[in-house]
């Protein structure tokens, strides 16, 4: 049995540079925490560990969640849906880790209180419910994970 490899010459084509380094492939684009699809998974873990919480403390305080997660298309995504009294509150849920990026309370942008007034409309009208007397209110529940001891949940009523 002959072991020896066999090589053959390469011709390149007329007009190519014979014996070009080949270029590595070009990396995916790297799609940012803020778009939203392409989060870690410790990431998507720590925002359900906090929507769970900030779900308990709403409800322990009188709350009634009709809903979580409730995402319209593209539009965005609605963490908590809740009722208090006569009052539909939309509730945006922001967890962090403590000393990791902004504090989560200031993460309600005018922007964002805009996308979250409209999902609240898309919501009344997907779910048929009239809008309620007691009108529509956003609050943030902002959750501090500190290195030891317990989070530290501040909810905010009516931030936009």
């Amino acid at each position: 049995m002959n072991t020896t490899a066999r090589t053959t010459a390469h011709t390149p084509a007329p007009g190519s540079v014979p014996d070009a380094p080949a270029l590595a492939p070009t990396p995916a684009p790297v799609r940012t925490p803020a778009s939203g699809r392409h989060r870690s998974r410790a990431a998507r873990a720590l925002g359900r560990y906090g929507e769970d919480l900030a779900a308990r403390r709403l409800t322990a305080t009188g709350l009634r969640v009709l809903a979580r997660n409730w995402r319209h298309g593209r539009t965005g995504e609605i963490d908590i849906v809740a009722r208090d009294g006569d009052t539909l509150v939309i509730c945006e849920v922001k967890t962090r880790r403590d000393g990791r990026f902004e504090h989560p309370m200031a993460a309600v942008t005018p922007e964002k209180a805009a996308r979250l007034r409209h999902l609240a409309a898309c919501w009344l009208d997907r779910s048929g419910t009239p809008p309620p007397p007691g009108g529509v209110r956003i609050d943030l529940v902002g959750i501090v994970l500190p290195r030891r001891g317990a989070p530290v949940l501040t909810h905010a009523r009516g931030v936009a």
